[in-house]
């Protein structure tokens, strides 16, 4: 999922992120970089109504497979101007399709961007609308490229880059968190920039179906990315993603929806007969209708 590792050691196809609300350097943005630059660009235009489009459909197909997605600790999330990267846990193959729901909850108008296997990626051409750009998967150019591309991203005015540094898919109770080589290369690379650690967890509570949680770490705010090397860099930004992963462990044992933001409301109840039979019988007795399981405990 994660440009970086994806570009260096992973043969995965699937894309790391598609982005919430993707937009692309303006005309005047761009003849500022030069013709060359922008030939030269892994970047290309958006489609705004193909990815609102593609956003709406994914609140009605994640709302059909979880209860709920739930964010903790919103408040931390930046929102100021500046060079972002967001980076997360790899737990599911769900994760890049959150992260669109979640980008449009925490910065709408931003442009978010993120890597995808390049020879899967000019299969479904259509994700390089959605703020996808190319990287080939375990060679040295597709580094580069993975490089080259977020380097841009960055440099770009009001643009987040939205990375998995653990480059495959692992149990959200690792620990501790093992990064491939690729964003800490980056950060060592960069002059300054905001990482924000995010935490996934997929479990069950009260209802038939299970709940997305995610939690916002505390942002890093690196003034000189060159003041350390690639390998403090890694240890650094995996611990905080490790603290981050436990803060959220934490809050999903006590099974308390009251302790998150709930960015996206699924389905409840247990089946359509059923629930219609709930239905039916709320009617006769002039009660109000509780289609979750969890409403049993309030009555």
């Amino acid at each position: 999922m994660s440009g970086s590792e994806k570009a260096v050691e992973t043969n995965r196809s699937r894309p790391t992120y598609a982005g919430a609300n993707v937009g692309h350097p303006s005309t005047s943005e761009k003849a500022a970089s030069g013709k060359g630059a922008a030939r030269n660009s892994a970047l290309i235009p958006t489609s705004r109504r193909m990815l609102a489009f593609f956003a709406s459909y994914l609140h009605w197909y994640i709302g059909r497979h979880f209860h709920g997605v739930r964010l903790a600790n919103a408040g931390r999330f930046p929102t100021t101007n500046g060079p972002l990267i967001v980076y997360a846990n790899h737990a599911s193959w769900w994760d890049p399709l959150s992260c669109i729901v979640l980008s449009r909850h925490l910065l709408p108008g931003a442009f978010h961007y993120g890597a995808m296997d390049a020879a899967a990626l000019k299969h479904y051409a259509i994700f390089r609308k959605l703020g996808l750009f190319p990287v080939e998967s375990g060679t040295p150019r597709g580094a580069a490229q993975f490089l080259r591309a977020a380097r841009e991203i960055l440099s770009t005015p009001n643009s987040v880059l939205w990375v998995t540094p653990e480059g495959r898919f692992t149990d959200m109770r690792t620990r501790p968190a093992v990064f491939r080589p690729g964003l800490a290369a980056l950060v060592a690379r960069t002059g300054g920039c905001t990482l924000v650690p995010l935490a996934f967890e997929y479990t069950f509570w009260d209802e038939r179906l299970p709940e997305i949680l995610i939690s916002c770490g505390e942002p890093i705010h690196i003034p000189d990315g060159q003041a350390h090397t690639a390998a403090e860099w890694s240890d650094q930004l995996a611990a905080a993603l490790t603290s981050t992963q436990d803060g959220l462990a934490a809050l999903s044992k006590l099974r308390d929806p009251a302790l998150f933001t709930t960015v996206l409301s699924g389905k409840v109840g247990i089946s359509g007969v059923y629930d219609a039979w709930k239905r039916f019988l709320a009617l006769l007795s002039g009660r109000v209708y509780q289609g979750s399981h969890g409403s049993i405990r309030r009555l």
